[in-house]
């Protein structure tokens, strides 16, 4: 499949050729949901905690006596229906993250980049630098060409004037090639990807 190559002012340099195994698969919302399940998982910090009742301070002498004080007996002030004590079966400090196979997430990626082409939202340009880091000029460009939440994926080093012009531009992000992901994908609504970044994802999912 080919598609034209366009630059940043909106002029076509050509064409490039997507192949059809990796930008041309149907894809499916089970795999994308796995794979973006995934990815949340490994985000999680996993430090929600609270004490059990042999990290709650206090003493383990009995609040009062056993018998004869008309209340319900006690044994201990750090127990969990007492003010202050233990809590039981919360949160411990744990991974959330788990293991999911090199293939399906290799397929979640083709099947997230095969998703905007067939959204006709995926755009192909020479590069993403930029003469000056001003993110008005950057924003004109962005405008002009009709991008909403645009997310720029480049090759393995992204041009540090570009980086800087759009940072200030809410709803864009920009990736190299070997951060491309299927949440942040689907997260934008226009994928743009540089020449170098279908070189470099062509042969990072051909193997």
């Amino acid at each position: 499949m080919k598609v034209d190559v366009i630059t940043l002012d909106n002029k076509v340099q050509g064409q490039v050729e997507l192949p059809k195994e990796i930008f041309g698969i149907t894809p499916r919302k089970d795999i994308l949901f796995r794979v973006v399940n995934w990815q949340l998982a490994k985000r999680r910090a996993g430090t929600h905690s609270t004490k059990v009742i042999s990290e709650v301070s206090g003493t383990t002498k009995k609040p009062f006596s056993q018998k004869g004080t008309g209340r319900a007996r006690q044994g201990s002030l750090r127990s969990p229906q007492m003010r202050g004590g233990a809590t039981i079966f919360g949160p411990v400090v744990r991974e959330h993250g788990f293991s999911l196979l090199k293939k399906v997430r290799a397929l979640g990626l083709k099947m997230a980049l095969s998703s905007k082409l067939e959204d006709k939202k995926l755009v192909v340009i020479d590069t993403e630098k930029c003469a000056t880091p001003k993110t008005k000029d950057l924003k004109t460009k962005i405008d002009v060409l009709g991008w909403k939440k645009p997310l720029f994926i480049g090759g393995e080093v992204l041009d540090g004037n570009f980086v800087l012009a759009l940072k200030n531009i809410i709803n864009t992000d920009a990736l190299p090639s070997q951060g491309a992901n299927v949440y942040d994908i689907l997260k934008h609504d226009t994928l743009v990807l540089t020449k170098d970044a279908v070189e470099k994802l062509t042969k990072r999912l051909s193997k």
